[in-house]
């Protein structure tokens, strides 16, 4: 796919946000051990991924990517990836009534293990130690033994994934999704939301032209699209030993591709010029998203676009805009001209989590929904005002009846963080703020998709 690549050819570019495995011999044994474990994901299924992302980027779709900031070996349990899901399940539905788009639904599930660092210790009453960085690499908790890197932890990353990925496939194609459930898809604990309120109002119209179709002889039994849904993964390509481990070679196209998830990305401290991520990411067949923050010049950008996308297909590129509320439209004008100028096909979307961090004053790392939504907002009026398709959503969120972020409709505020801030990294979107955002969503896709047919008419 790639001339002059080798799924090891990154190892002679500069790596760097990797690890270092005191024990050389034992990271070779777990990564041989992974190397001849089955594929979590399919090549075929990566390649239907590139193709409903081909009609996210022709404007005729909405990619929908949201999950973990990390996913945890400890909070591993069924009830927690049903919730995410069904939330994931609620969002698609407000945004696909609303826009009449279909809805493209990827995970940061079953693989989102590993996180980049701002620096490779840190320090506790004196105490310097490796920083954590996921539970693929080491442990949260603060002690020598549980901060030193140990390989046998991508194992246990893969055990984890391949269980949350069946999980997944079951409740995708087994009925869960099926859309005759719609009203069973709100967590009990949303009761008190207004939007809670305005989902069960929308489910209630879906019902009502299921009951039409039905009539007409158009049910789930007849048409599989009702009962079941397409579902992917996707996860940060930040520990290139497992992805390597994990990059098989298809056997009917001859091409290369990461099997740990269906789409990979990479970040917006390993996307530089020479990079190893870049290198490794350049030869694989996956879709390919890309961090866009304030530090990518638009030359650079389009220098990456030609080394990981050269022959320009379509729906292979995401690019993940993460700025900040106060920065968006300033800033992403230039990147959206020089892209559009050049012709390359992708999908935009907007990371709304990342640029809007703050610390409260008790000390908790937040982030307030009103700068999210203020993030959101930027990127579709950027988007609105260069003719250019706002294609995507990229959140940290959970289905678990979390406080992490501030505000929403259910309002979470400074002093109530401590009650339920379960993340191992950074604040997520509870099930309430997430279908609050889902809502706004389908608010800017409507104005959207009305400017466009009047501009066609």
């Amino acid at each position: 796919m790639a001339a002059k690549w080798a799924p090891d050819s990154w190892t002679k570019a500069e790596a760097r946000q990797l690890p270092t495995y005191p024990d050389p011999a034992a990271l070779k044994a777990a990564t041989d051990t992974l190397g001849n474990y089955p594929p979590l994901v399919f090549a075929g299924e990566a390649r239907h991924l590139t193709a409903d992302l081909a009609k996210v980027a022709a404007g005729e779709g909405f990619l929908l990517q949201g999950g973990d900031c990390a996913e945890s070996f400890a909070e591993f349990h069924p009830n927690n990836i049903r919730d995410t899901f069904r939330v994931i399940l609620q969002m698609a539905v407000v945004l696909t009534y609303a826009s009449k788009l279909p809805v493209v639904k990827v995970g940061r599930m079953a693989g989102q293990f590993a996180k980049p660092r701002s620096a490779d210790t840190e320090v506790i009453d004196g105490v310097e130690l490796p920083s954590y960085r996921g539970d693929n690499v080491n442990d949260i908790a603060f002690t020598a033994e549980g901060r030193a890197p140990d390989p046998q932890r991508m194992i246990q990353g893969y055990s984890q994934s391949a269980a949350t990925l069946n999980l997944l496939r079951a409740f995708a194609n087994g009925g869960y999704a099926n859309l005759t459930q719609v009203h069973r898809w709100t967590h009990d604990y949303m009761g008190r939301s207004p939007w809670a309120k305005k989902y069960a109002e929308t489910a209630d119209r879906i019902g009502e032209a299921l009951e039409f179709m039905a009539a007409c002889g158009i049910s789930p039994d007849t048409v599989p699209q009702l009962s079941q849904t397409q579902f992917y993964t996707s996860h940060e390509a930040l520990l290139l030993p497992y992805e390597q481990a994990m990059t098989r070679q298809d056997s009917l196209t001859g091409d290369w591709y990461d099997t740990s998830a269906h789409m990979l990305w990479i970040g917006d401290r390993t996307r530089f010029q020479g990079s190893a991520h870049v290198e490794y990411l350049r030869g694989i067949g996956n879709p390919i998203g890309v961090k866009c923050g304030p530090s990518l010049e638009a030359d650079d950008l389009l220098r990456m676009l030609d080394t990981l996308n050269p022959g320009r297909v379509p729906g292979r590129m995401t690019l993940i805009t993460r700025y900040g509320h106060d920065k968006i439209e300033a800033a992403l004008p230039r990147l959206v001209r020089a892209v559009t100028r050049e012709g390359h096909p992708v999908v935009w979307s907007c990371d709304p989590m990342h640029g809007n961090v703050i610390k409260a004053a008790n000390g908790y790392k937040t982030r307030p929904f009103d700068r999210i939504l203020a993030e959101v907002r930027g990127f579709f009026a950027v988007h609105r005002a260069e003719g250019t398709h706002a294609g995507g959503i990229h959140a940290e969120m959970t289905g678990q009846n979390v406080t992490e972020c501030t505000g929403g409709a259910v309002d979470v505020t400074e002093q109530s963080l401590a009650d339920r801030y379960h993340t191992h990294c950074d604040p997520r979107l509870n099930a309430g703020q997430s279908l609050e955002l889902a809502f706004l969503l389908a608010e800017m896709l409507n104005v959207e998709m009305a400017e466009r047919k009047k501009a066609a008419a």
